[in-house]
Order: structure tokens, then sequence, then C-alpha cells
């Protein structure tokens, strides 16, 4: 039951994240060069459109786009590993999450979700125990059901 929770508290922010921030109007042409925050935010924002629209392939790969654009957006960072997950594309999700956590290491989100990864899809329970740790230090141990599972995995691990 536990593991159900977490997959459906993944699932839930994942459609908070995708629904915020969304835009309806047209967006220009977007540049595709080397580093380019605003060419991303396109790529980001057509990538929710397509979403929204239920165009999973070109949803992805706008936010693959969006990544590779500005890899410091945590927002598409997350979104896209979390359809990736849907997609069963484990090992693919957990290569973004720490590909964003690398240009965002204080985002809970990405660490949150890149431990709920790896310890039920990867079984990698180490990098998943400490993942949570780093999630229940950025939010100032308010997640009480985290901590609990923190307490869990120091058990099984050792």
């Amino acid at each position: 039951m536990m593991l159900d929770k977490r997959l459906g508290n993944a699932l839930v922010m994942v459609l908070t994240l995708v629904l915020a921030g969304c835009a309806s109007s047209p967006s220009p042409k977007p540049d595709t060069s080397a580093f380019n925050p605003q060419a991303a935010a396109i790529h980001a924002q057509q990538g929710r459109q397509a979403w929204e629209r239920g165009e999973r392939e070109r949803a992805l790969g706008e936010w693959r786009q969006a990544v590779s654009l500005n890899p410091a957006d945590a927002t598409t960072v997350n979104n896209l590993a979390l359809a990736l997950m849907e997609d069963h594309q484990f090992g693919k999700a957990a290569e973004f999450l720490q590909r964003g956590l690398e240009h965002s290491p204080d985002v809970a989100a990405l660490h949150y979700n890149l431990a709920v990864i790896c310890e039920l899809y990867l079984l990698d329970l180490d990098r998943a125990l400490s993942h949570y740790r780093r999630y229940h230090e950025l939010t100032a141990s308010k997640d009480t059901k985290v901590a609990g599972w923190i307490k869990d995995l120091e058990r099984r691990v050792n």
C-alpha cells in the first residue's frame, strides 16, 4: 500500500507541474542554438500544450529539446522524467532527474522523484535513501511520511 501511495504522489506531482504555468497563446519559432533559456521556455510551453492535447510524443520531444537548451529548468526536467516514468523508462527518467540535480541541486521535487524511481523501479536503495534524505532536508522535515520511508530504507540497507 505504501508503494502505491508513493507512485500516486509522484503522478499527482507531475500533473501539478504540467498544469502549472500553462498558456494557450501561440509561440514564436524557437532558436535551437546551444544554451538558450528563452528558446527552452518556448519548447517547455509547447510541450505543456502538447501534453494537454494528449500529444504525448510531441510533448516528450519538446521537453527533451527544452532540457537540452536549459538543463537548469527543474520543472521541465521533472515533467519529462515523470512522463518517461509513466512510459516505464525508469533509467532514462532517473538520468534526466540526475542531470537536473546537477544544475538545480536544491530542488526538492527532483530529489523526491529520483528517490521514488530509485527505490521502487531501479531497486537502488542506497541512492534512494540519499535522495530521500536530501528531500527531507530541503523541506525542513515537514514531510513526516518521508521520514518514515527513510527509517524503513535505513533498516533495509543495513
